[in-house]
């Protein structure tokens, strides 16, 4: 199963410092039977874009979290044995397509590292500091949110870790 696991920089730095993604219980997304019913897809590649998207506003909410990251979403994506990741129980859109790692993962497993570009930085600042309004249902505020997710997450290899931590 591919599992995609929201981060920040700082977050990826301790990750690569430590060589692995833990501690246990990891916050992860992955294509559930909830995410499948909700996207109303068939298409897998459509459903882990989906998932990804959802690790990404999961890392958007981290970077809320601590204004000193570098404004950039980072997600890990891995692969795992279908019994390491248990879904989230819930049926609300929060909780679509989380899923809970039972154990810490090496990071030499990862398939890929996904983060903003360069350009993304203002729309992602922006959108950060709108989360708690547009969560109250401000739709200028949501706008705001809307046009970071517009922002395709580049895709890199673990191997190009230590450069995206510069």
């Amino acid at each position: 199963m591919r599992v995609y696991v929201p981060l920040t920089l700082p977050g990826l730095a301790e990750v690569h410092k430590a060589g692995e993604l833990g501690p246990a219980p990891l916050r992860a997304y992955a294509v559930t039977p909830g995410l499948r019913e909700w996207y109303v897809s068939d298409d897998i590649e459509e459903l882990e874009y989906a998932a990804l998207g959802r690790a990404a506003a999961a890392s958007l909410r981290l970077l809320a979290a601590d204004p000193g990251a570098p404004r950039r979403r980072v997600v890990v994506a891995l692969d795992v044995d279908d019994k390491a990741a248990t879904a989230a129980p819930g049926a609300d859109e929060a909780s679509l397509g989380q899923v809970s790692l039972a154990a810490a993962v090496r990071l030499t497993v990862a398939a890929a590292v996904h983060v903003d570009a360069d350009d993304a930085d203002e729309d992602v600042a922006a959108a950060a500091l709108a989360l708690p309004a547009a969560d109250s249902g401000d739709e200028d505020a949501r706008s705001t949110v809307d046009r970071a997710e517009d922002h395709e997450l580049l895709w890199f290899g673990v191997q190009e870790i230590p450069g995206l931590l510069k």
